[in-house]
């Protein structure tokens, strides 16, 4: 298991358009792929888990990745974060 902590750039958080965006990008991989904030842990392959967690711009989030793609996945859901999520 691998894992990296971030900071969500987007203005407005990941509501849902980066949150498809982040969770497309996570369904790329076969690893168990969640993130953590504020004590929670949410899906990243789950839109309304990734809603749900109510991210905001300058929240800091932990990616932690479990499988044997899991390096992979967390270097491209990282860039995608620092890449703004198409945005």
């Amino acid at each position: 298991m691998v894992s990296q902590k971030v900071i969500i750039k987007n203005p407005t958080g990941l509501h849902l358009r980066p949150a498809g965006i982040l969770c497309k990008e996570a369904m790329r991989f076969k690893s168990v792929i969640t993130f953590a904030f504020r004590g929670n842990t949410a899906n990243a392959k789950s839109v309304l888990s990734v809603l749900g967690a109510c991210v905001k711009c300058g929240d800091e989030i932990e990616f932690s990745c479990d499988g044997e793609d899991e390096e992979e996945a967390l270097k491209a859901l990282v860039g995608a974060i620092e890449n703004g999520l198409g945005e």
